[in-house]
């Protein structure tokens, strides 16, 4: 590396004095690089560099790019399942409660493209042992929430067809589907999102459901 070029990088580290390192910052920058170069692609060097610190500084927050994956995943997913907590319990019929959950899921996709596609459409690292991990569960958790409310309308014999389990699944397949077009092909001519999630919900539900 030339002179110049070390200069310039050095130049864009914070300085010591300068306050202390947030890990949102930290975050915010492996949310964009684990979608851009995937988790191999992703290293310690390059989320440091982005943020502008040294590698050093950020062992300081965390231990390894596992970690900072993890945790991106599940402060993303514990807004869901907030939301589908909340929506669950509402004292409405359910068909809304599940018309409501899914425009909650897609507005959430919608807003934070990056961990959208961390969560459910980047390949799992082999190497980060995803199946018993906390996001993981949360994940679960939003499905299950989901899936109670979509086992309300098989149990009144509210489906057109298919039982609770397959009309849950593809409501949320379908759903996820719409999102994940989105945040992948983003200079696609797309309708505007409020029709596009408005026409989504109501053939699904229309074709799913009955009155």
């Amino acid at each position: 590396m030339t002179a110049t070029g070390t200069t310039t990088r050095r130049s864009s580290r914070k300085a010591k004095g300068d306050g202390y390192l947030r890990r949102a910052e930290i975050l915010q920058a492996a949310e964009r690089i684990f979608v851009v170069e995937g988790y191999d692609g992703a290293t310690i060097r390059k989320i440091a560099d982005e943020v502008g610190v040294s590698s050093t500084a950020l062992y300081m927050h965390f231990p390894d790019k596992s970690a900072i994956l993890l945790e991106i995943c599940e402060g993303a997913l514990e807004v869901l399942l907030e939301r589908n907590r909340d929506i669950a319990i509402k004292p409405i019929d359910a068909v809304v409660r599940v018309k409501m959950m899914l425009e909650a899921y897609m507005r959430w996709g919608i807003e934070h493209p990056n961990a959208y596609q961390l969560v459910y459409s980047v390949p799992r690292p082999a190497s980060a042992a995803w199946a018993d991990d906390a996001a993981a569960d949360l994940s679960h958790q939003c499905y299950d929430i989901f899936a109670g409310v979509v086992r309300e309308i098989a149990a009144a014999g509210r489906l057109r067809t298919g039982g609770a389990n397959s009309a849950a699944q593809a409501l949320w397949m379908s759903c996820h589907g719409v999102v994940a077009l989105l945040a992948a092909r983003p200079r696609f001519p797309w309708v505007e999102r409020e029709e596009l999630i408005e026409v989504t919900l109501d053939g699904l539900i229309n074709g799913l459901v009955v009155d």
